[in-house]
């Protein structure tokens, strides 16, 4: 693709081009903006419910629950069904998750387990949106653009993450009118809602590419067992599920606490937390927009790696610091490795299995989140409970380093280039011209 004068198209401005494409970022702008939003405001509510870091650490658990649960069968699903209708389906969850809150909220009902009960709802959802989303930007973009394309999916989550957090705990402490229970909550919770139906009315709007994927009927096992069998083959692959496991459940689940450490320890209000909350998505949008511009990745798994080691580093120290300025730089350098971490992750992901199979990968990938994620917010928690959440945070992240580590030196992550991508069962037996 070319510009005016002859001049090629920057890969960023290729990929923004496709219309295709536009469409779906135009709904991942949105529903990224109220998902940040929601758990900021989620978590806040819960904390000054019960001042329990445990509790707090509930709300991310729950939403990441039903990964290891059923995200294996949504990465089939989105590998045998329409991908705009699973999409589709995935926001309608979400709507009735916001809905039933709001109705909670506005009739000063709202408990715990609500909240708890509504990510749970909100995870089903992500389980169902992940592999069906991502591969419709694989097939969409195709190889040669995804790191790319991927970046910019990635910009859209991580504006979301800036605006969303702030959004939200301004409105919880500024915006209190009308509303006799929960007001400023109240409040955050309508633009929610209306941000999600704003999502689902965009996304009915798209237009994803019917790509024949060959598939057999065969048990649901059988299928599992395909892409387990695919994953363990391809080392690389190994290596980075391996470190995601354990950077979701021992690192990334010190962001949940962002709440805990800016009310009790910096001592700043709702609005401060939000902005304290989204500061990782700074570095992760500058990160962002350097990858989406780049013409070429050999070495995936270095960058992956590089930005995994810099999140959990950054883990060690952030909630040490006494001064709110010092721990919103800290934040803001990890967002730099998130977005390192977030984007390689998902390239690597999808550039180790054929079309057929690229579905139940993301599937595997998303297993793999969400089995990390839920014990280890939990032990993060409950750590919290005991010794403190700044020692739990810490002791939780070294930990992180010290397994990671052999991932590095006994698979060939980061000393050998990414391997091309496999091709399909179909193209693997067509003859060459």
């Amino acid at each position: 693709m070319a510009v005016s004068g002859g001049r090629p198209a920057s890969p960023m401005m290729e990929v923004l081009r496709n219309p295709r494409f536009r469409a779906i970022w135009y709904v991942v702008n949105v529903a990224e903006l109220t998902r940040w939003m929601e758990l900021l405001v989620t978590s806040i509510l819960v904390y000054s419910l019960t001042d329990s870091s445990l509790m707090l650490g509930l709300v991310l658990a729950f939403e990441n629950l039903p990964r290891p649960i059923f995200s294996p069968f949504t990465g089939i699903i989105a590998d045998r069904f329409d991908r705009k209708k699973i999409w589709v389906v995935s926001l309608a969850i979400k709507l009735a998750a916001g809905v039933a809150l709001f109705g909670l909220l506005v009739s000063g009902q709202i408990a715990p387990w609500h909240v708890f009960a509504a990510m749970l709802m909100q995870g089903v959802s992500r389980a169902l949106e992940d592999p069906a989303r991502r591969t419709a930007i694989f097939d969409i973009v195709g190889e040669r653009r995804v790191v790319n394309a991927l970046s910019i999916d990635s910009i859209s989550g991580t504006v979301g993450r800036m605006v969303g957090p702030f959004v939200g705990g301004f409105l919880v402490e500024h915006v209190g009118y009308f509303w006799p229970y929960y007001a400023g909550y109240t409040w955050a919770y309508t633009a929610i809602v209306v941000m999600h139906v704003a999502a689902m009315a965009l996304a009915i709007r798209v237009q994803i590419p019917r790509v024949e994927r060959e598939w057999r009927v065969e048990p649901i096992w059988n299928s599992l067992g395909d892409v387990v069998r695919a994953a363990l083959g391809h080392r690389q692959l190994v290596g980075m599920l391996f470190i995601t496991i354990i950077i979701n459940g021992l690192a990334f689940p010190a962001r949940q606490f962002v709440p805990a450490i800016g009310r009790d320890y910096l001592r700043v209000g709702e609005t401060l937390v939000g902005i304290l909350a989204g500061a990782e998505s700074v570095g992760q949008l500058i990160t962002a927009g350097i990858l989406a511009s780049v013409g070429s990745v050999r070495y995936h798994g270095r960058i992956f790696a590089a930005g995994a080691f810099g999140v959990m580093i950054t883990s060690t120290v952030f909630v040490w610091s006494p001064w709110y300025g010092v721990t919103l730089l800290i934040m803001i350098i990890s967002g730099i490795g998130v977005s390192c971490f977030g984007t390689m992750q998902g390239a690597i992901t999808m550039r180790s299995a054929p079309p057929e199979m690229r579905g139940r990968m993301v599937g595997l990938q998303s297993l793999c989140i969400g089995l990390g994620t839920p014990p280890g917010v939990l032990l993060m928690g409950w750590l919290g409970e005991v010794i403190g959440i700044r020692m739990s945070v810490t002791l939780n992240a070294l930990a992180a380093i010290a397994i990671s580590l052999p991932a590095l030196f006994l698979t060939p992550l980061i000393t050998r280039p990414s391997p091309p991508t496999p091709q399909s069962a179909v193209q693997a037996r067509t003859p060459a011209s």
